[in-house]
């Protein structure tokens, strides 16, 4: 009788093993990253940045964590689908990329945990309640880059004092907050005695179509905004500062790596490298409502003198020393 019954208890154990291993399985989490551009050269070091963000959190990619991609290719509309179809596939976390991507996560979901990096002021976007307690399911990393806009066009002014006109190109696709920046840069243009013209480009041939109207607008230099989808057209937009000898400022370094003039903002890196920690504790159990979202206290200036001799510029030494990296 004991013999029976110890066989059917191990006729149990082995008949359950596979529904615990299945379980098993099903507990490794899942992120769904949410991403406004395309995967490319520019955008892996931001993804492998917030990979070493989880790493340090404990989450390795394809161990103890799967990631499931949609990427909109800067078509901003496709953004609300791809964040439903992570939901239905029901995702334990979101990683938005940007603030698009963020607001069409938010909409699809106010139950799945959401981590974004985005720009601008979230309180005002509304993702969240407050930056010390954002409530609901968003938390994240909130760049600045929009408000220092105006403080690039200063920089910009005084490392080519001689021009009068000076352009700013941003997306039109970008949101509201949009507009704030263009009448925050128009102000500091006024303030300065400079006249502004602002242009726009949404697409590639946008872009080509902006830098061709530079000479009939006699711009003596070039303020980018810091939209995602600019952001991630980096080669396209030096090469074409380079090719109308055009002085331009940016938002990231990245830009003054790979040949730009100048920038001036926070590090993308570091951002993408936080969000990818605090997506770790949120995996851990940490509740998006009492995560802080994050502000950058540094901001780097990077000069390229290599650039500026191309364009036939001399960098005031003012300037030069307050850079935080001058590139020979």
């Amino acid at each position: 009788m004991r013999r029976r019954k110890f066989v059917a208890l191990l006729g149990g154990v082995v008949a359950a093993w596979p529904f615990a291993a299945r379980a098993q399985q099903k507990a490794m989490p899942v992120i769904g990253v949410l991403f406004s551009g395309s995967p490319s050269a520019t955008t892996e070091p931001f993804m492998g940045a917030f990979r070493q963000g989880l790493s340090e959190a404990g989450y390795v990619e394809g161990q103890n964590l799967a990631i499931e991609y949609r990427w909109a290719g800067d078509n901003y509309d496709r953004l609300p689908a791809l964040a439903a179809d992570l939901v239905d596939r029901k995702v334990d976390l979101i990683m938005a990329s940007s603030p698009p991507s963020a607001l069409a996560a938010k909409s699809a979901t106010s139950t799945i945990p959401i981590v974004f990096r985005g720009g601008g002021d979230p309180v005002a976007g509304g993702l969240v309640a407050s930056l010390a307690r954002p409530g609901g399911n968003l938390t994240g990393v909130s760049f600045i880059p929009n408000e220092l806009t105006a403080k690039r066009l200063e920089l910009l002014s005084e490392l080519v004092p001689q021009a009068g006109v000076i352009a700013l190109l941003v997306n039109p696709t970008s949101g509201a907050n949009i507009e704030r920046v263009i009448r925050d840069v128009q102000e500091a243009a006024r303030t300065k005695g400079l006249q502004l013209h602002v242009l726009k480009a949404s697409s590639e041939s946008e872009i080509d179509t902006a830098f061709a109207s530079l000479v009939q607008l006699h711009a003596g230099a070039l303020v980018v905004g810091a939209d995602p989808f600019l952001s991630g057209r980096r080669e396209q937009l030096v090469a074409l500062a380079s090719r109308h000898a055009v002085p331009a400022i940016y938002a990231w370094r990245e830009f003054a790596d790979s040949g730009g003039l100048i920038s001036y903002g926070s590090s993308l890196t570091a951002a993408f490298r936080l969000v990818g920690a605090y997506a770790g504790k949120v995996l851990k159990g940490a509740k998006p409502a009492d995560l802080p979202v994050q502000q950058p206290t540094i901001f780097e200036l990077v000069i390229n003198l290599k650039a500026a001799k191309a364009l036939g510029l001399e960098v005031p030494p003012t300037l030069v020393a307050r850079a935080d990296k001058v590139i020979e």
